[in-house]
């Protein structure tokens, strides 16, 4: 259609061969293909010059519609594609979904006004492609070969207690007396827990138990707070309660083991604009 669409504006097999860098031939043969699909005659020809059969002048005016259709759609995708725009559906734990990521992709949404986003918090392993996931955010060692990722800063734990439960049972001053004291866990685990820790003497692993489990990181803080006992939980969720006193970092002399964290996106998603802004934003967030 756009090639019988400039032999009829330009009057001409040569001209519009010229403009289309195609050969003369080359133009003959598409305006037959067109004909014959037709089966009808579209373009008088001559030896100099080419002219519109009736019909060909009405089909032309459709053509010319359809081709206009045709380029705007071309520029809407063009522009799709250059610009972030667009809905992103994302997933990460619900504790640091709420306290950390959300507020940061206010800021994102600021700096991408054409986009918007789906933030699903949820403490279980969603499966990106099957509930149509862009991205996640993630804690622990990537497995799944079906996904590609970025390594973002690893994430790291704090022991705390509230000052009525070591008024109460003591202060821990070694990694191996936690082993008398309560330590709020997650259900599921073991009903004792390996925790370890790097201090003078190297590698320290104690097994802690406790008989409260929560399957929610905001309820361990709360019950934390209530002074139900000792918590390892990663530092950003504590922060406030341990610069206002509510709670207080235990065994200052050692560090928790860190995990990794990172970001995923499926490894056949397109890299559209918009998932790639997302992933840049993250690792310059949270790299």
């Amino acid at each position: 259609m756009s090639v019988f669409a400039r032999v009829a504006d330009l009057g001409s097999f040569t001209a519009a061969a010229k403009e289309l860098r195609m050969s003369p031939t080359m133009i003959g043969k598409h305006i037959r293909f067109l004909e014959d699909r037709l089966g009808s005659q579209l373009i008088n020809r001559s030896t100099r010059r080419q002219g519109l059969t009736e019909l060909g002048r009405s089909y032309l005016d459709h053509c010319k519609q359809l081709l206009e259709q045709a380029e705007a759609g071309d520029a809407l995708v063009e522009e799709a594609l250059s610009a972030p725009r667009g809905k992103l559906r994302v997933a990460t734990s619900v504790a640091f979904g709420s306290y950390s990521l959300a507020p940061a992709l206010v800021r994102f949404m600021k700096r991408y006004p054409d986009v918007s986003v789906d933030l699903i918090l949820s403490d279980r392993m969603v499966d990106l492609l099957e509930e149509g996931l862009d991205a996640a955010i993630r804690v622990g060692t990537l497995t799944d070969s079906t996904m590609m990722s970025r390594s973002l800063s690893p994430y790291t734990g704090v022991v705390c207690a509230a000052p009525s439960y070591l008024a109460e049972r003591g202060t821990p001053t070694h990694p191996g007396d936690l082993a008398v004291h309560e330590c709020l866990r997650y259900p599921g685990w073991a009903d004792r827990q390996r925790w370890t820790f790097f201090g003078p003497e190297g590698e320290v692993h104690v097994e802690v138990a406790s008989r409260l489990f929560i399957n929610s990181a905001f309820g361990i803080r709360y019950a934390a707070l209530a002074g139900a006992g000792i918590v390892l939980m990663r530092d950003e969720l504590l922060a406030d309660d341990i610069a206002a006193g509510r709670l207080q970092v235990l065994l200052p002399n050692y560090t928790t083991q860190a995990r990794a964290r990172q970001i995923l996106w499926p490894k056949n998603r397109k890299m559209t604009p918009k998932l790639r802004a997302l992933i840049d934003f993250i690792v310059e967030t949270y790299g």
